[in-house]
């Protein structure tokens, strides 16, 4: 039906969740509709994500660098440490300018029934870098649902031995929502009645 460059933009489109036929062809005609430098800028921004971006060596965050901009920021409070579970909760958190520690980025949660173990989410990386760090508190800002509870308690396990608190984030936070959804009075107040994890 379609010229096969079309087309194949289409099934590309659809790549993306939640993107079905309808939304794909929208996407694919607003393509054509762009400018050669907008279409150029584009494809740049898609390769340049493809080919420069990694992972922070000290935290996991995404970066540019050897190192991410929170891990270079020496004003940042060396006391707390915020696990969280994915590096779009970094972002969110920074833009509500409630918390001044570092952080570190797991490889996902740990969930049995899908065959994610401790191993498969780096959490040796995590217990080494506070091993060889002075944090006080480790904050665990990971969503509330099972897999969440069962890395926050396994993460509290390995350091019941150190002197240091393990807390998570307060409730309030409903039982499986995404952190990025959470309205921003809720995350503070979270942070603020963080708890000790028993």
């Amino acid at each position: 039906m379609y010229p096969r460059s079309i087309s194949n933009l289409i099934e590309a489109f659809k790549y993306f969740p939640g993107v079905g036929e309808k939304t794909a062809e929208r996407r694919a005609f607003q393509v054509l509709g762009m400018d050669i430098e907008q279409t150029n800028f584009l494809i740049e921004s898609i390769q340049n994500v493809k080919s420069k971006i990694k992972r922070c060596e000290i935290c996991n965050n995404l970066t540019e660098e050897d190192k991410c901009s929170i891990c270079e920021d020496s004003s940042r409070n060396p006391d707390y440490l915020c696990v969280v579970e994915d590096p779009k909760t970094i972002v969110y958190i920074e833009k509500q300018g409630i918390f001044h520690g570092y952080y570190h980025v797991l490889n996902g949660l740990i969930s049995t029934l899908d065959g994610i173990n401790p191993e498969d989410i780096r959490l040796d990386k995590l217990i080494k870098r506070i091993e060889n760090g002075h944090f006080k508190e480790v904050i665990i800002a990971v969503k509330p649902c099972l897999e969440g509870e069962m890395t926050s308690l396994y993460i509290n396990n390995i350091l019941s031995g150190m002197d240091i608190l393990v807390s998570r984030l307060a409730s309030g936070i409903p039982m499986g929502a995404d952190m990025e959804y959470i309205d921003p009075i809720t995350l503070e107040k979270a942070f603020d009645n963080r708890k000790k994890i028993v």
